[in-house]
């Protein structure tokens, strides 16, 4: 009986490994199968909630297994979707490289505008920022720092590195009017916009402009990669394992939007052509995110809006949980506000149908926040008030459940390019849920109540903090879930207990004792994921492989970095010598060459190390620093997340062993200082 209630389950993990063996990458005929298998167990789970399991034996029932069915049906139908799009999705590569010929070849070169808003953004990033554009390999090129701010340093900045800068006479509209005011101001046939954090590769222009030899192409936004630690990550300790929260939209949802050419423009590291823009009346400016509306309004036009899923350029993410959740919830109402403006992609005329759907996808997107809200709290309403939000036994649920959950957790990361396992993702979706819920919730009822709000960069934590206030609910939560946990024990030990209750309730309160224990694994990573970890320099370290020279004068010595960052490198030597503290580096393959300081030589393991401090850097010596630290091409490699049961395992020792129970990994310059 059990092994007929688990084959289903068992057959399909088995093709599912099959598929995944002949296939390491979601493509060709493997991923029309896994979406047939997707769809068919779908509407399999479908029809036996649908007929099988709803509860009307009396009102509160009946509202609470609607309403619970009702959810169920919306999530379900986002994976629907998104599967169908999957189907459509194909890479521009190809395309890329057939582009940029003429590019290369000098036959086609037009004119670009590189635009860079800022607002309050420290000047150390928006230098690095303004170099990386100008180590841009593409001669026809126009650089403008538009500060909206009015800043005098902001404007010495400008003057020492050799760019156009731009100030208007006000704010207002924030980025999108501080975009739509420089573009009166300048002429070029192409726009390229940069966030005043992000640094673009040198040849961020040569793969991208020629796509415009297509009239009907308006935009091409790029891949969003960072160039810091995601915060999750970081809390968690598991900064070189996972990915970066927003590497699924990037490697995924987007890939969905592109196969109907109506992709997703996310404001920085984008091309634009100008016609088409004047065309529209500049960037959409009702809304916090102008970038996506401008985006839909030139489909709106008949423009070709694509997606480029090439890292060209890297940024710095959200430093610490306070920040990664102001700015979701900058994303979650600008995105929301679309129901309530002229540039709605349901209403706009001339989108097509798949369009629609495809943005309809990503607006109700954030309502799966809201839902997993809902999910957390179900289980303790469900036992507490003896509520059955539908009439099923563990021996059904096995048998239609299951197999669905295991399909979709099984092929999940394979599905979306190995960017984020089905149990990270939920864990990003429980830390963001309630705060969530209630910008969705105020957004509905007053869209426009919030103005834009620039996300903090370029700070510095000397010590753990703890989120308490966003980690509040989740808390309450936990200890509620952890109570019924331990209680619930008795419903399979001592069923006799529970005689007085009836066959359905006693089932529903069994069901909800397995789906606590869940969310009591999900809910403790969240909580611990709240703790942000200290961050005591803004400067980022790389490791970084690259064969330099050390000499005092007298020695020299060959050797490899391991870690480099704009004050300092840590450099494996090829022999043991003695050194003088102060010496020269040159990093042989890019000829430049740095005064230093030596802080540390250990020659008590196996290959001998320095840890060196850079000195005073002149401004032409700064440029080949910051083209060797970010802008070399190929400079930014994806990384893959970590299977089910890796992050399982991974969150198994979290649990047990959180991130303030372990060494902090730093960049070992100890008096080095920005």
């Amino acid at each position: 009986m059990l092994l007929s209630l688990f084959l289903p389950t068992i057959i399909l993990l088995i093709i599912v490994q099959i598929v995944r063996e002949i296939s390491p990458k979601s493509q060709g005929w493997p991923r029309y199968l896994i979406i047939a298998a997707i769809l068919i167990f779908a509407f399999r789970y479908i029809l036996w909630r649908l007929f099988s399991t709803l509860n009307f034996s009396n009102f509160v029932d009946g509202i609470f297994s609607v309403s619970l069915f009702l959810v169920e049906i919306a999530c379900i139908y986002s994976l629907i979707l998104q599967v169908c799009l999957l189907s459509k999705a194909k890479p521009r590569h190809k395309e890329a490289d057939a582009m940029s010929a003429a590019v290369i070849a000098g036959t086609y070169q037009p004119t670009v505008d590189i635009l860079i808003p800022t607002y309050d953004e420290p000047v150390a990033i928006l230098r690095r920022t303004v170099i990386g554009c100008q180590a841009i390999e593409y001669f026809y090129k126009n650089i403008y720092l538009l500060d909206d701010n009015k800043r005098q340093e902001v404007k010495m900045l400008a003057q020492q590195l050799g760019c156009e800068y731009i100030a208007r006479p006000d704010s207002s509209h924030a980025k999108a009017g501080n975009l739509n005011y420089a573009i009166g101001k300048t002429s070029s046939e192409l726009i390229a916009v940069f966030d005043a954090d992000f640094i673009p590769n040198k040849n961020f222009l040569s793969r991208t402009v020629g796509f415009f030899q297509d009239r009907d192409i308006a935009l091409l936004q790029t891949h969003q990669s960072f160039y810091n630690h995601d915060p999750v990550a970081r809390n968690l300790g598991l900064e070189d394992k996972l990915t970066h929260e927003v590497e699924i939209f990037s490697r995924y949802y987007q890939l969905l939007r592109d196969s109907v050419e109506t992709a997703l423009c996310y404001g920085s590291s984008f091309v634009v052509r100008r016609s088409a823009l004047e065309k529209i009346g500049g960037f959409v400016t009702n809304t916090l995110s102008e970038d996506y509306f401008t985006g839909i309004l030139l489909s709106a036009y008949g423009y070709r809006v694509i997606y480029l899923a090439e890292t060209l350029s890297a940024g710095l993410t959200a430093e610490n949980m306070a920040s990664h959740i102001q700015q979701r919830l900058r994303w979650a109402r600008g995105t929301l506000q679309g129901f309530f403006i002229a540039t709605n992609p349901l209403k706009v005329p001339r989108l097509t149908l798949l369009q629609r759907l495809a943005h309809l996808e990503g607006m109700t997107q954030w309502f799966i926040s809201g839902f997993r809200a809902i999910f957390l709290l179900m289980p303790l309403i469900y036992t507490s008030f003896n509520i059955v939000p539908f009439r099923t036994n563990i021996a059904e649920w096995i048998y239609f459940f299951v197999p669905f959950y295991c399909l979709q957790l099984s092929t999940y990361s394979w599905l979306n390019f190995r960017s984020r396992s089905a149990l990270m993702s939920d864990v990003y979706s429980v830390i963001q849920c309630f705060p969530v819920s209630l910008t969705i919730l105020q957004t509905l009822f007053r869209p426009f109540s919030e103005k834009f709000r620039v996300t903090p960069k370029g700070t510095t934590r000397k010590k753990y903090q703890y989120n308490w206030k966003l980690a509040l609910p989740l808390i309450i939560i936990f200890v509620l879930n952890a109570i019924y946990f331990l209680d619930g024990f008795q419903l399979f030990i001592n069923p006799d207990t529970y005689s007085n209750l009836n066959g359905y309730i006693l089932e529903s309160k069994r069901l909800a004792w397995i789906w606590s224990v869940y969310n009591l694994v999900i809910l403790g990573i969240a909580l611990c994921a709240m703790l942000d970890a200290p961050k005591p320099s803004v400067v980022e370290c790389f490791d970084l492989n690259k064969k330099i020279q050390l000499t005092d004068g007298i020695n020299v010595v060959l050797g490899v970095s391991k870690q480099i960052s704009e004050i300092g490198a840590t450099v494996e030597l090829e022999r043991a010598v003695v050194l003088h503290k102060k010496v020269s580096i040159n990093f042989l393959e890019t000829g430049l060459q740095l005064q230093c300081e030596i802080e540390k030589l250990d020659f008590s393991s196996q290959n001998p190390t320095a840890i060196i401090k850079f000195d005073l850097i002149t401004l032409p010596q700064y440029r080949q620093l910051v083209a060797l630290l970010f802008c070399e091409p190929g400079r930014w490699t994806a990384r893959e997340t970590p299977g089910e049961l890796h992050s399982l395992w991974l969150f198994l020792q979290i649990l047990f062993k959180p991130r303030f129970l372990k060494k902090l990994k730093k960049f070992q310059i100890g008096r080095a200082h920005v």
